[in-house]
């Protein structure tokens, strides 16, 4: 069997991949990886479990349970909850691991699992290689006092909330916001801390039926969020996807605005109030080429991961840096969070808006945005594509055709069955028909 660790976490279809089997071997792994920290540390281990609001999400959290404390964990369950809200709370708490159960922007079919070590940071690839080791191992199972016990925690939510609002440096007080939660786990939170903080909130979204998350709503259909705005005659909308990890937004207009031009505002903000730690944000290489460009004209250093926001928090833990994210509206503020979290982002940024009384396009306009198109090739084995003589000739002929105005990225994905085509060029009809060509060579090569 291959690796079960994606780039965030195992995810995949519910009740097929993700199985409950799978939750309860893993769960039981991880207590063993994982809280045997705080055994060895002399006290009885801890995790915080939360999910999204899948279905699948209550009968995984059951096993996810049930195996924690069948390997002698206490458990604070704290049911439907943000992945960064479990991450918070499982350092918060003192817990000696989390688990959260989400696919997040994925279909609601899908599910996942995700683990968070002591602190609350996502586990680097060798305690996850540490965790499948212990699969495939026996072990010996506590009886008696010694099992885990197992609390129900929504209490602890309030925590969180309060800890967002005290991230804010100024109220959101004269700000009407849209806000889509994508009928995920943000649901309830975002709009009242929103509304707590000042702002006049209208919510869509916010209407979880554990069917519906994702479905046509939140960060990857900005289309509805862009509509409401508009019709309610709103100063920026803000989307999240289904665990609320991610942040976009649109301005007045219903204008999309990407993770990139977040992360440029957010920059700015940071170094003028002297909390951008040395003049430095960490990004992906799928950060547009225009995002570098204004940061260099500003004096701010971009490094390079990566796809995926845990190596883009491992360069910033590494380099002692304070802000760092992904296009996709993963951002991560190290003042505040150990992982990304959207309700925090959208947070800051509107804070941004409040402070200097600027509507979210004149901020943006500090980065232009190159057109760049994204093309998900499917039915393919991705696992080729980085050896694939006659598509490495492809894309060369592309980067040599784009020269200095553009780029080719071609990439795997490590959550899903795909391959990514990303093109960057002068104008969006060049992009398009580059990247289209490209992936007629990945679907005509990798076919499976």
């Amino acid at each position: 069997m291959g690796r079960i660790f994606g780039t965030d976490g195992v995810r995949g279809l519910a009740n097929q991949f993700v199985t409950a089997e799978l939750a309860l071997d893993l769960s039981v792994a991880a207590a063993h990886v994982l809280g045997d920290v705080g055994a060895f540390a002399g006290h009885r281990p801890v995790a915080v479990v939360g999910r999204d609001p899948r279905a699948s999400g209550e009968f995984l959290s059951a096993a996810v349970v049930a195996g924690l404390a069948s390997a002698g964990i206490d458990v604070l369950d704290v049911g439907v909850i943000s992945t960064p809200g479990v991450a918070f709370l499982t350092d918060t708490t003192g817990a000696d691991l989390g688990v959260m159960l989400s696919a997040s922007h994925n279909p609601m079919p899908d599910n996942g699992i995700k683990f968070f070590a002591r602190g609350g940071h996502k586990l680097p690839d060798e305690l996850e290689d540490a965790i499948e080791q212990r699969m495939r191992e026996d072990w010996q199972r506590p009886t008696g006092a010694d099992v885990g016990r197992i609390q129900r925690r929504d209490d602890l939510h309030e925590s969180y909330a309060q800890h967002l609002l005290r991230s804010l440096p100024n109220r959101l007080d004269g700000l009407k916001v849209v806000v889509d939660c994508a009928h995920g786990s943000a649901s309830t939170i975002a709009p009242d801390v929103l509304r707590r903080a000042g702002a006049d909130v209208v919510a869509i979204g916010c209407e979880p039926d554990g069917l519906n998350i994702n479905d046509g709503v939140g960060s990857t259909h900005l289309e509805h969020l862009s509509a409401a705005v508009v019709e309610h005659a709103a100063d920026v909308g803000i989307a999240h996807d289904g665990d609320a990890d991610r942040c976009l937004a649109v301005d007045a207009t219903g204008t999309p605005v990407d993770g990139d031009q977040i992360l440029a505002v957010l920059a700015l903000a940071l170094r003028e109030a002297g909390r951008l730690a040395a003049d430095t944000v960490v990004v992906t290489v799928m950060s547009n080429l225009g995002f570098k460009l204004a940061m260099q004209r500003e004096g701010i250093a971009v490094v390079e991961t990566a796809v995926g926001d845990r190596y883009v928090l491992e360069a910033m833990r590494e380099g002692g840096f304070s802000l760092g994210g992904e296009q996709s509206g993963h951002v991560l503020l190290l003042d505040h969070a150990t992982t990304g979290d959207g309700v925090l982002s959208g947070l800051q940024l509107l804070a941004r808006m409040a402070a200097v009384g600027k509507p979210l396009a004149e901020l943006v306009s500090v980065m232009d945005r190159l057109p760049q198109v994204m093309v998900n090739v499917t039915g393919v084995d991705k696992a080729r594509a980085a050896d694939c003589a006659p598509l490495l000739d492809a894309v060369a002929a592309a980067e040599a055709e784009l020269g200095d105005t553009g780029r080719v990225l071609l990439r795997p994905s490590g959550t899903e069955p795909l391959v990514r085509v990303m093109v960057e060029a002068p104008s969006q009809d060049l992009a398009r028909a580059v990247a289209d060509r490209l992936a007629g060579v990945v679907k005509a090569e990798l076919a499976l």
